[in-house]
């Protein structure tokens, strides 16, 4: 029973990890350090934070109350109106970061297969809809083990390919490029109200597991390495 059980704890942390560190994940971090440097790449800060926040607060409360969702106490406090009210703006965020994911997975496949890119999206979407329903949440879990360990060694592939590319430049002589700027008042403004968007807002959609949660965040952070190295690579590049 308690291999059983160990085994499991490691199943749901890859499978916890793997639920923020996805298609959009990966590419958004790479995209953002290119454009912004390390500054302007606050999600996986912004999401790590989350986790542990989440963990902190109000995990332990919800797994005693025996709450499901984030909406669940508000809709012991308000009521069922308050409750289905709060469901659009959960499920909009879940439909759009579904779409996030798709769009991902899709421009991957587009590039490596060379097709176009809403085929690409429509073959993801039918492959992730099928494995679902055949597999249950078992099947979404064990092939999260999959594809987190297949991101995580392909993405460090990756990483010394590119450093040996002819026109790569020393990361170490530019470092003031890729680690970036805020900017004024205003571009710091905006940036410390993206960075509690990333952290709050992230909040509602955490399971509630607390030590989960805290390894998880480090999780995140350390997925998070190989794509931002990718992209100050390619920021640095000639």
């Amino acid at each position: 029973m308690l291999q059983v059980s160990l085994q499991a704890n490691e199943l749901l942390l890859i499978s916890f990890t793997a639920t923020w560190v996805g298609g959009a994940y990966i590419n958004g971090t790479a995209e953002a350090l290119y454009n912004g440097g390390l500054l302007g790449c606050q999600a996986p800060f912004g999401y790590a934070l989350s986790l542990v926040i989440g963990g902190i607060l109000f995990a332990k409360k919800m797994r005693d109350e025996g709450y499901i969702t984030m909406l669940d106490p508000f809709q012991v406090k308000y009521g069922q109106r308050v409750g289905g009210l709060l469901f659009i703006p959960a499920l909009l965020g879940e439909v759009f970061w579904t779409a996030a994911i798709l769009s991902a997975l899709g421009a991957t496949l587009s590039v490596i297969l060379a097709i176009d890119m809403t085929l690409s999206v429509i073959i993801s979407a039918i492959i992730a809809v099928f494995y679902t329903f055949t597999g249950g949440l078992y099947a979404v879990a064990y092939t999260d083990v999959v594809q987190l360990f297949c991101i995580f060694v392909g993405l460090w592939v990756c990483v010394p390919a590119s450093l040996l590319q002819d026109k790569t430049k020393d990361l170490s002589r530019n470092a003031a490029d890729w680690i970036g700027t805020i900017g004024g008042f205003k571009e710091t403004t905006l940036w410390i109200d993206c960075m509690l968007l990333l952290i709050f807002g992230g909040i509602p959609w955490q399971a509630s597991a607390q030590k989960l949660s805290f390894v998880a965040g480090i999780g995140c952070i350390l997925m998070a390495i190989p794509p931002a190295l990718i992209g100050a690579i390619a920021r640095n590049t000639g």
